[in-house]
This record gives structure tokens, sequence and C-alpha cells, in this order.
């Protein structure tokens, strides 16, 4: 039991919401690759997410960053500690997310998951789809974990950006929204800390209080 000066406070109350929004958003990044893993080739997705928090995030970050083959076991284990022993706020797969019978990142998420949130899943298919008809071959899911939020991102540099930010027109103004549009409200909504984004990369939406 936690001593009565450090014990955290309770959630949904003032002093939960100011040390909320008070300390980094934490962002677990994980690549799944069997090759990559095995130093075959050179990992791109976590350094891909890396340059894109770096101009997407106006406000505190940290990562955690893993590297691993395409074993469910181990899968589930990196995305269980990132939340619960790591306690990240998000976190981010890239990999295994197609029809091949090694392609297990879906699964494994959704199994260590407390809550699945379909909408980002089906977000990243519609914004995929406007490049490539390949697009309804990708599984990619998102669940909730305790108080973290767990997304699969497609595995190349170009479609991560592209499903993170939405689809531009000419000017940079939105035309389809990217899934980060909803990942501030979500990490609000389960008691993360409070996110800004640069407005020119993507905008956070949150309703207007009313």
């Amino acid at each position: 039991m936690a001593d009565a000066d450090t014990a955290s406070p309770a959630p949904d109350t003032p002093a939960a919401t100011a040390a909320a929004a008070a300390r980094p958003l934490r962002i677990g990044l994980v690549s799944i690759s069997d090759r990559a893993s095995r130093g075959i080739y050179q990992d791109l997705g976590i350094p891909a997410l890396e340059e894109w928090f770096a101009a997407a995030l106006a406000s505190p970050w940290t990562t955690v960053t893993r590297l691993i083959p395409d074993e469910r076991p181990l899968i589930e284990a990196a995305l269980v500690e990132l939340v619960d022993v790591e306690r990240c706020d998000l976190v981010l797969t890239t990999g295994g997310t197609g029809p091949a019978r090694r392609d297990v990142t879906p699964e494994a998420t959704l199994a260590i998951g407390d809550r699945e949130m379909p909408g980002f899943g089906e977000q990243m298919r519609q914004i995929s789809l406007k490049f490539v008809p390949t697009a309804i071959l990708s599984r990619q899911v998102a669940v909730i974990r305790g108080e973290a939020l767990i997304i699969n991102l497609p595995g190349q540099p170009k479609s991560i950006r592209e499903t993170l930010e939405g689809l531009k027109d000419a000017e940079g103004r939105p035309l389809v929204p990217g899934i980060f549009a909803a990942v501030p409200y979500c990490i609000d909504l389960i008691g993360g800390p409070y996110i800004e984004t640069h407005e020119a990369v993507v905008k956070a939406f949150r309703p207007k209080k009313k």
C-alpha cells in the first residue's frame, strides 16, 4: 500500500487533472519485423514516428521503444510491459497487420486490450484507400488497456504519416482527418496528460465546453 504522502491523487479530482496536465506524454513505440529485429535491414518505423512526433507535438513527450519479431507472445508481452510497467499513455505499433500468416499484431493487440476502439482502424483504411486499393487488406486495430491507448499503424513511413495526419489539399487544408486528431481527447478521457499539437501538422480536436 502506498504511503499517504506519496499516494497518487484519486482519478477525476482537480489534483489528478493538474498532475496529468503537468507530466510529459509517455509514448511506447513498437516496431514489429522479423528481418529488422535480426538486423537484416534497418528499422524505419520507429525513426519515422519519432520524427513525426518532433514535428507534431507542442507539449512535452518521451518515448520508450521496442524492436521485436512477428511473434504473438513477444508482441503481447511488449505491449503489456509498456503499459503496465513503463506506464506509457500511448502505444503505437508498426508492422504485422496484413493478411500474411506471420502478421499477428492485431490478434496480439486485441488479446491484451480491455476495450476495442474500432474507429481508428476504420479511419486508417479510409485514408489509405485514397492511395491504394490494397488498403482493404490492412487489419489495424486499436484498444484501451487500463489508462493507455494502443494503436496499430502501417509499417511504411509514408503510410504512417498519412494515417496520422490525414489528407490535405495543396494549401495544407485538411480534406480527410488523420487519426491523431482524435488521440489527445481520447487520452484526456482515460486520464492521461494534456496533449497540444502544432496545427500546421495536425490539429487536435476537442469538443467545445458548454
